[in-house]
């Protein structure tokens, strides 16, 4: 089931790479794509790789969470049903009722009459059976948790307040636990709004608070992609020691910054409403302090004890130890590039433009990304090394290319989600972005390339293995 749960995964991120050069192919110039077909393939591109690598990683960490507890396997079974069936229909609602509202679905744009009608009921029912999913798995997991160490014992508090603990707690369990528990509350508040959209649909006439609504999906949406990155985070605590022979254990600031991560990455999603001038003046200067006290504090833990972990240390450097040290490099720039944006003084400048693209493609493609490679090329096929490192190689080199596209694009100011670059009435800024568009496609395909080579490495190796069996 892993196999098929690893080839789905990747298959997945396959044909949504495909989706994001032929959007920038488009922006470039070089091929002719519709208006709603393109804001129909951003949607589904948005929301396609914000759910496949949450799920990814929730598997990941699923499977190596049996060395210490015992989750569903039933269960585990039952959830890719559940995401397969709401993954073909946001498939359906945008590639064929060609809705195009955007991965976060800000009200009121999912009822405008732009698209067929049925596109949007038949998206507001895909995306919450994907949140039953996602609830089910993150809860399942957590019971798992709470079962073997207790439920008090997750947050590592008794490190805290300096407690000798009975028995250790792993620090994956640790961060692990943040990561789920913040991302069952924000899933509740997902569909909660689902709920009311779909509401919405049946009842045309039903008004409802725009800004509101916008809180609302940025706190689920925002917090959705950071808690994903933290899965990874979680697998490189629990598989880098076992290359480096050094434990890496909770302690009182690992249990400090982690729980800290947890308080403030609730709030950090308000650093994305700086423009709405409606809200109160507080919950920004809230946004810009849970945006600082969100990230630094877990990245600097988790960068400085990766740092020791190699440190003189006798590391066989294979393909996945690699990978998931090019991965927490990558979260770590990705992070610095948004940490900054999220900064008042500069996000007047940045809001909008490519840098926001840059930042989440950076922490996602070049970080996260690699740590799930990692992760499912030791549960899959540990023994392909040549080809996997050749691949890492050719996708390592074809994303940072990708992503400096969009720092590039926005120092230049050119605005983010523009079908065409053609329509911004300023001269430069379009032949700005027309051409790092241009640039930016012939990295995708590096990209492509090398996630086909990965795909390649994995599944001839897992054949040879089960020929053998």
């Amino acid at each position: 089931m892993v196999m098929v749960w690893a080839v789905t995964v990747i298959l997945t991120l396959l044909v949504l790479m495909v989706l994001g050069l032929l959007m920038r192919m488009s922006q470039a110039g070089a091929l002719a794509v519709r208006p709603d077909y393109f804001y129909a393939m951003m949607t589904l591109h948005g929301l396609g790789m914000a759910g496949t690598l949450f799920i990814g990683g929730v598997i990941a960490v699923w499977y190596h969470a049996f060395r210490y507890v015992q989750p569903s396997l039933a269960l585990f079974r039952w959830i890719y049903v559940l995401v397969l069936v709401g993954t073909v229909g946001v498939i359906v609602a945008t590639l064929v009722g060609r809705h195009g509202s955007g991965w976060y679905m800000l009200y009121p744009l999912p009822f405008i009459t732009t698209w067929a009608r049925w596109s949007t009921s038949l998206a507001i029912v895909s995306i919450l059976v994907l949140g039953v999913a996602w609830l089910l798995a993150q809860l399942e997991l957590l019971r798992a948790f709470a079962a073997r160490y207790g439920a008090r014992r997750l947050l590592a508090w008794e490190y805290i307040t300096g407690a000798t603990p009975q028995e250790p707690l792993p620090s994956f369990i640790l961060i692990a636990t943040v990561s789920l528990l913040a991302g069952a509350i924000t899933t509740v508040v997902g569909a909660v709004v689902m709920m009311l959209y779909l509401f919405k649909w049946f009842v045309p006439a039903l008004q409802l608070d725009a800004l509101l609504l916008k809180d609302l999906m940025f706190l689920f949406g925002h917090t959705l992609v950071n808690i994903t990155m933290y899965l990874g985070v979680a697998l490189l605590y629990e598989r880098l020691p076992l290359y480096t022979g050094r434990a890496w254990s909770v302690n009182r600031v690992v249990a400090l910054a982690w729980n800290a991560t947890l308080v403030f990455v609730l709030f950090a999603f308000l650093h994305h409403l700086y423009m709405d001038f409606a809200q109160p003046k507080a919950l920004q200067v809230i946004g810009q302090v849970a945006s600082y006290f969100s990230a630094i504090p877990a990245t600097v833990v988790t960068m400085f004890g990766a740092a020791t972990q190699v440190y003189r240390a006798d590391v066989k450097w294979s393909f996945a130890p690699i990978a998931y040290y090019l991965g927490i490099v990558g979260w770590a720039v990705g992070g610095l590039a948004a940490v900054l944006d999220s900064t008042i003084a500069v996000n007047v400048y940045f809001h909008n433009t490519l840098w926001v693209p840059g930042h989440f493609h950076t922490y996602f493609l070049v970080g996260y990304v690699l740590m799930l490679f990692a992760a499912l090329h030791e549960i899959v096929s540990p023994e392909a090394q040549s080809r996997a490192k050749a691949a890492l190689a050719v996708f390592v080199v074809g994303g940072y290319g990708f992503v400096t596209m969009f720092y590039l694009g926005g120092l230049a100011a050119v605005p983010r989600r523009y079908a065409t670059y053609q329509a911004i009435p300023i001269k430069q800024v379009a032949a700005a972005g027309q051409a790092l568009a241009g640039y930016a496609a012939w990295f995708v395909g590096l990209v492509l390339v090398g996630l086909l080579l990965y795909l390649a490495a994995l599944v001839g190796e897992w054949r040879r293995n089960w020929a053998v069996v």
